[in-house]
């Protein structure tokens, strides 16, 4: 679950960007050198317009206006190539470093539990990987530098009008606090009700996610306008709050604006009697108003950006939120190194398990079992018995609360998850397809696989006659969760991408579930093939498709209740002939 949010503070949250930002800190001293210089420009054109009202005007020299014109040109010009290179330069890195955090966000979700999953909605998480990070690029880039270039023209036009009159500058002085004001006090708030729009929207995305991953689902049971209604509502909700949050910010502007140019009126008031009594020349109230102008216009730019670098803050925050999950599995000391290739024993030693979302329910144990390499062994029990559980903590999706799970004698606690997994391959009950070709689909169970590979596995997997027959072969799309193609064609492409990996333990979870009987033959075969010289465990609810294997174990209730053949579990007259019996009945076939 994701935890409590840090300490709020107003943009304490954008320091930690920094470890992203750091790796490219020489071009955005560049873009801070760039920003002073197009300040110092839009400054100096102040003291040319001082120039020429008092010089070029009060002269009457042609040749004063030309040369300030020239002047003009050339701080334009060096303007122009200043901003150039800061706008570059910093949107440049805006957009690296928001790459960078989402690719860090994303590479850190995959290290998380199935746990942390368990406990969050997938939507959520994808909110903060692109609407947040969406957020926060539009203040790296451009709020930031925008922040600080007119933070830095204000702060000189201010040292310019005391160099100009102290008396004037005193009302400057005066007004900027009455303009900081509102920033501090209501800066807070936009803050939070943009961290709560941001949670609103988040909760959009989620939704969304959630009703089109199902959609069949919400079709089937004329679901379509009660989902929408709840859609509406949650959409309602991000407007509310986005409108909440513009209300507060538009007030925030408005105040700094009127402020700021009330001041201005008041100094020009005042400056023109000056003018009239000789205090100040025509040319210095022009070049006041000019830096007046400025230091207004800044307040009235910071402003609006300070409530955009807040917003980014409550961004950054949620971010960092996700950054801040610890993986719940963890490699434990001393560290243990599996052998490149495992024999495939597994020893459950006295496991107990409770899923965290479920902490006060014991999903399985205490459970002791033993399965030696090249085993064929088949869990069978009622849905809910805890087959699932042990096939999740096999791969160690989840650590059980005591006991060992031993591979080839090594506590699996000890051992890197991502080496431990690959000695295990898993054909589930419901087979992943990706929105991508047969050949990736198949190539996932090993990347570096040649054609000639994934063909042969393809042709272990009884996949190759309907493969064939799709429009582009191997190339085809099979469109977004294998909706292109059968559930049997989905099961033999899961089965061809077991057999490429060619891992020694195989992990089978009601393979031929919801088959017919000619797709269920096919499929059969394919395991067949897929379990030779492997250490099989298999989760089955039709009871004939384990006849055969070499051990089945009975689970209720998350125990072990009995253990033997086929013929021993029939004669013991336990749990297990007793649904045998039900099953083979209400199929027309003989237990025995």
């Amino acid at each position: 679950m994701i935890a409590n949010p840090p300490p709020k503070g107003d943009v304490a949250h954008l320091m930690r960007l920094w470890r992203f930002l750091s790796p490219y800190r020489w071009r955005l001293v560049i873009a801070f050198i760039a920003l002073v210089t197009a300040a110092g420009c839009v400054l100096a054109l102040g003291q040319g317009l001082r120039h020429v009202i008092d010089a070029g005007f009060g002269s009457r020299d042609p040749n004063l206006l030309n040369i300030a014109l020239a002047a003009v040109v050339g701080v334009a010009l060096l303007l122009a190539a200043a901003t150039w290179t800061r706008f570059y330069l910093m949107m440049s890195v805006g957009e690296r470093v928001i790459a960078d955090i989402r690719q860090a966000g994303f590479a850190h979700v995959l290290t998380l539990s199935p746990a942390f999953f368990d406990a969050s909605r997938t939507g959520e998480i994808s909110s903060r990987l692109t609407n947040d990070s969406e957020q926060m690029r539009q203040v790296i880039g451009f709020g930031v530098s925008m922040f600080l270039r007119n933070g830095l023209m204000m702060i000189g036009a201010l040292a310019m009008l005391f160099a100009t009159s102290a008396k004037l500058a005193a009302f400057i002085v005066l007004g900027v606090p009455a303009t900081l004001i509102p920033i501090l006090l209501m800066g807070r708030h936009v803050r939070r009700l943009s961290r709560v729009n941001q949670d609103r929207v988040a909760d959009v995305s989620a939704h969304i996610d959630e009703s089109l991953h199902e959609i069949r689902t919400v079709q089937a049971y004329r679901h379509e306008e009660r989902t929408n209604a709840r859609f509406a509502a949650a959409t309602e909700a991000a407007y509310l709050a986005g409108v909440d949050r513009i209300r507060v910010k538009a007030w925030l502007i408005s105040l700094v604006m009127l402020i700021g140019f009330c001041a201005v009126g008041v100094i020009l008031w005042i400056g023109g009697h000056d003018v009239f009594e000789g205090r100040l020349t025509a040319g210095e109230l022009s070049a006041f108003v000019f830096y007046a102008a400025i230091v207004a216009a800044s307040a009235g730019v910071v402003s609006e950006v300070w409530g955009e670098i807040q917003r980014a803050a409550g961004a950054t925050e949620r971010l960092m939120e996700l950054l801040d999950v610890k993986p719940s599995i963890v490699v434990a000391e001393p560290a243990l190194k599996l052998p490149s290739r495992v024999s495939g024993s597994i020893h459950f030693d006295d496991v107990t398990f409770a899923y965290p979302t479920r902490p006060n329910t014991v999903a399985l144990g205490p459970v002791s079992l033993s399965v030696n390499p090249g085993e064929r062994v088949a869990l069978v029990g009622p849905s809910g018995a805890g087959k699932s559980t042990v096939f999740a903590l096999i791969l160690r999706f989840y650590d059980p609360a005591s006991g060992r799970i031993l591979i080839d004698g090594a506590d699996i606690r000890h051992c890197d998850p991502f080496e431990l997994r690959r000695a295990i391959a898993l054909v589930p009950q419901d087979p992943v397809i990706f929105a991508a070709s047969v050949i990736e689909n198949v190539r996932f169970g090993r990347p570096d696989a040649s054609d000639t590979e994934v063909r042969d596995a393809c042709v272990a997997a009884q996949a190759m006659e309907f493969i064939e027959r799709l429009p582009q072969g191997f190339e085809t799309d099979l469109g977004e969760r294998g909706v292109k193609l059968s559930g049997g064609q989905r099961q033999r492409i899961s089965i061809a991408r077991a057999l490429l990996a060619d891992r020694p333990i195989l992990l089978l979870d009601e393979a031929t579930s919801s088959l017919d009987a000619e797709s269920e033959r096919l499929v059969a075969a394919a395991l067949e093939k897929l379990e030779s010289g492997r250490t099989t465990l298999v989760i089955a609810h039709r009871l004939a498709t384990v006849r055969n294997a070499d051990r089945i174990v009975v689970i209720e209730r998350g125990r072990i209740h009995s253990i033997g053949t086929h013929q021993e579990l029939l004669r013991a007259d336990g749990l297990y002939a007793h649904l045998a019996r039900l099953q083979f009945a209400a199929e027309g076939e003989v237990a025995a």
